[in-house]
């Protein structure tokens, strides 16, 4: 996930998985791909419509959320 910029999508409310491994052929969504490997998706509730900015770096202190960490890579 070497992306400069998150994903920022609006969201309904509802259980969201957003990819965690890099390998998802939907991201920020997960479709599966982690199958038979040690990563899981990020699971997260959303309780009301709203935009969110999903990390691409992989580098936030906030996963799955943007924290802006991607300013600072080189």
């Amino acid at each position: 996930m070497e992306k400069k910029h998150p994903y920022v999508i609006k969201e309904l409310p509802g259980t969201k998985y957003y990819c965690a491994c890099g390998r998802s052929q939907n991201l920020p969504n997960c479709d599966g791909s982690h199958k038979g490997s040690d990563f899981q998706p990020w699971k997260v509730e959303i309780n009301e419509e709203k935009t969110v900015a999903i990390c691409s770096c992989g580098r936030s202190a906030r996963l799955p959320f943007c924290d802006g960490a991607h300013k600072t890579q080189e």
